[in-house]
């Protein structure tokens, strides 16, 4: 895996989040901060496809009534 530009999905002073990295393989890269050796890979076509669900409301049941 050639070196990747980890990048914060969260703001703030969170002590656990997520980070994300766009390789030039055309493959996501999906990490906790607590736990850098453990990746999730996907493609950008799902990145997009995830992000564009996101945008669309479609994931926002889980996470009714939490503050």
């Amino acid at each position: 895996m050639a070196e990747l530009n980890w990048i914060p999905v969260t703001e703030g002073d969170e002590t656990e989040y997520l980070e994300v990295a766009f390789g030039d393989d055309g493959h996501v890269y999906i990490r906790e901060n607590t736990a850098p050796d453990k990746v999730v890979i996907t493609t950008n076509e799902n990145w997009d496809a995830f992000a564009l669900g996101v945008k669309a409301g479609e994931f926002d049941h889980f996470v009714e009534g939490v503050d």
